[in-house]
């Protein structure tokens, strides 16, 4: 059995797009998926299923959403391995769960503004692109930071953050 990690975007969020998780894991289980697992109404869940297309898979659960709510969520799809890999690559301390963001992309960005996010950050942030991970340490916190802001629109790609916390959780999920 294979484990992904389902990072939904914008479900839950300012009244819309309600998509209550144990309504989530009923879909999940009803088209095949075993152990599944949800954590916080922002849309995180853990899942095994003997499939290995995560594109394939992401599509399929995106649909019966749609089908049952009518709408169909963004869905970044992990493996667990791309988890475990980006908890060993992150760059920061993790002493407090809630300033460490791991935005999570699609894909490696080809052209990132990485000057346009240098020159947007506080003097407590930090950052730092790995691959397909972008982190983000924000002490003083990323409600009003103007670098958390413009990682999307500066990696050119789709992006969906989780902070320390909740990775820690999942990848916690994972291994059970």
């Amino acid at each position: 059995m294979n484990t992904f990690i389902a990072l939904f975007r914008g479900i839950n969020v300012g009244g819309k797009n309600i998509l209550p998780m144990k309504d989530l894991a009923g879909i999940l289980e009803g088209v095949g998926y075993n152990n599944v697992k949800t954590y916080i109404q922002s849309g995180n869940v853990v899942f095994q299923t003997k499939k290995k297309q995560a594109n394939n898979i992401a599509g399929e659960i995106s649909v019966k959403i749609s089908e049952s709510f009518g709408f169909e969520p963004k869905i970044m799809l992990l493996a667990a391995s791309d988890l475990e890999r980006a908890i060993e690559n992150n760059p920061f301390k993790t002493e407090n769960g809630k300033a460490l963001h791991f935005y999570f992309l699609d894909s490696c960005p080809k052209n990132p503004d990485i000057e346009k996010l240098i020159a947007v950050k506080s003097k407590s942030e930090q950052f730092k692109l790995h691959k397909n991970v972008f982190y983000l340490y924000a002490p003083d916190g990323i409600g009003r930071s103007k670098l958390a802001a413009k990682v999307e629109q500066c990696m050119g790609l789709p992006v969906t953050a989780r902070n320390w916390n909740t990775v820690n959780k999942l990848i916690s999920m994972v291994k059970e």
